[in-house]
C-alpha cells in the first residue's frame, strides 16, 4: 500500500494540512508537532517527493570561475532527480548569507548546499544553520561543516593539495618556497597551512612560519603576500587559489622578474580559464566533478528523507603541471 499524507496524519494525530506544512518544510508549525509528523513519516516509510523543489546553493564570489562551475555541476546533477538549483551568491557568514537563509527557509526549501560559505569560518553564526535545523531543512558542506551539527561534508582533501604543490616544486629543485595563504580562521586555509609547514619539514626546512602570508582570497591579497614573501627570498610561490596565484605573477613582475624563469608560481582550484593565462598556471587541481556528484546524491538522500553518511568525506586533488613552474635559476 501507498503510504500518502492521510497515514501520516492519522498516525501524528494531526491535520493533513499539518502533514503537508511539514512535508515542505514550511512555517506556522511547532517543534514538537513537527517531531511527530517527522517520526510518523519514518515509521511509515513515507518518502517526500522531490520534484519541482528547490535546492538553494550559498557561495561566495560568483567572478571567480571555480564557483560558478562547482555551483553548475551541482545544479545539473540534481536536475534529473527533480529538484531545481537556484545559486545564491553572498559573502561568508555575513548578513546577506543570513537573510537568504532565513527567507529561502520560510518559502520551503527543500535543502542547502554551503559551497565554500559560513561553512568554512570557524567563528560562524550559528543562527545561520540553526534556523535550518529548526525546520528540519537538510543542509550539505563542501570545504567544511558546522559545529555541533551533522551533516554530510564533502572535501577536497587540503594536507594533500600543499603536499603536491611542495613536491612538484622540490623535486625542480626550489628550497625557498613560499605559501600565499587564505585568512587564519578559513579552515581550508588552515588546513593548507598546516599540510605546507609538514611538507617542508618532511624535507627539513626549518622556520616554516616566516614563509606563510596569510591574506584574502583575491588577485590583489595574492600581489600583496607575495611581494612579502619575495622579500624573504623565495624562489617559488604557492597560492591558495587560483586568484591569488594571478596576483602573484603580477607581484613578480612588478619587481622585474619573470615567471617562472625567476620565480614559480603554483595555483589552487583548477579553474578551465588558467590554462589561457600568460603564462599557462600549474595548479592543484579541486575533483569538482566527483566533488559535486556526491554533494547531489546526498541532498537527494537526504530531500526523501533517507539516511546518508555523517561527517567529512575527502577527495583527492590532482597536480596540473603547465607553464608557471620551472627548476630556480641558477
Amino acid at each position: 500500500m501507498k503510504i500518502g499524507i492521510t497515514e501520516v496524519a492519522a498516525m501524528a494525530e494531526v491535520s493533513e494540512a499539518t502533514v503537508s506544512r511539514v512535508v515542505n518544510r514550511r512555517a506556522g508549525v511547532s517543534a514538537k508537532t513537527r517531531e511527530a509528523v517527522e517520526r510518523a513519516m519514518a515509521e511509515l516509510g513515507y518518502e517526500r517527493s522531490t520534484r519541482g523543489q528547490l535546492v538553494a546553493v550559498i557561495t561566495p564570489w560568483l567572478s571567480n570561475p571555480f564557483f560558478t562551475d562547482v555551483a553548475e555541476l551541482i545544479e545539473a546533477a540534481l536536475a534529473p532527480h527533480g529538484l531545481r538549483g537556484v545559486i545564491c551568491p553572498a559573502l561568508p557568514g555575513g548578513i546577506q548569507e543570513r537573510e537568504f537563509v532565513a527567507a529561502l527557509a520560510e518559502h520551503g526549501v527543500a535543502a542547502v548546499v554551503f559551497l565554500s560559505a559560513s561553512n568554512t569560518l570557524d567563528d560562524a553564526d550559528p543562527e545561520t544553520c540553526d534556523v535550518l535545523a529548526a525546520r528540519r531543512i537538510p543542509f550539505v558542506g563542501v570545504n567544511g561543516g558546522f559545529d555541533g551539527h551533522e551533516m554530510p561534508v564533502l572535501s577536497t582533501d587540503d594536507r594533500m593539495s600543499a603536499e603536491l604543490a611542495v613536491d612538484h616544486l622540490w623535486t625542480l629543485g626550489h628550497r625557498r618556497i613560499g605559501l600565499a595563504s587564505g585568512p587564519a580562521g578559513n579552515r581550508p586555509a588552515d588546513r593548507r597551512v598546516a599540510g605546507f609547514r609538514a611538507a617542508l619539514e618532511r624535507r627539513g626546512v626549518e622556520d616554516t612560519g616566516s614563509l606563510v602570508v596569510r591574506q584574502h582570497y583575491t588577485v590583489e591579497g595574492g600581489q600583496s603576500a607575495t611581494a612579502e614573501l619575495l622579500g624573504r627570498g623565495v624562489t617559488a610561490v604557492v597560492a591558495a587559489s587560483d586568484f591569488m596565484a594571478l596576483g602573484a605573477i603580477r607581484a613578480v613582475r612588478r619587481e622585474g622578474l619573470q615567471v617562472p624563469g625567476d620565480v614559480s608560481v603554483v595555483g589552487h582550484d583548477g579553474s578551465m580559464i588558467m590554462e589561457f593565462v600568460d603564462p599557462p598556471l600549474t595548479t592543484v587541481r579541486q575533483p569538482i566533478d566527483r566533488l559535486a556528484k556526491e554533494v547531489a546524491r546526498s541532498v537527494i538522500a537526504l530531500v526523501g528523507n533517507r539516511e546518508v553518511p555523517k561527517g567529512e568525506l575527502l577527495f583527492t586533488p590532482e597536480l596540473v603541471v603547465r607553464g608557471s613552474t620551472a627548476p630556480p635559476r641558477r
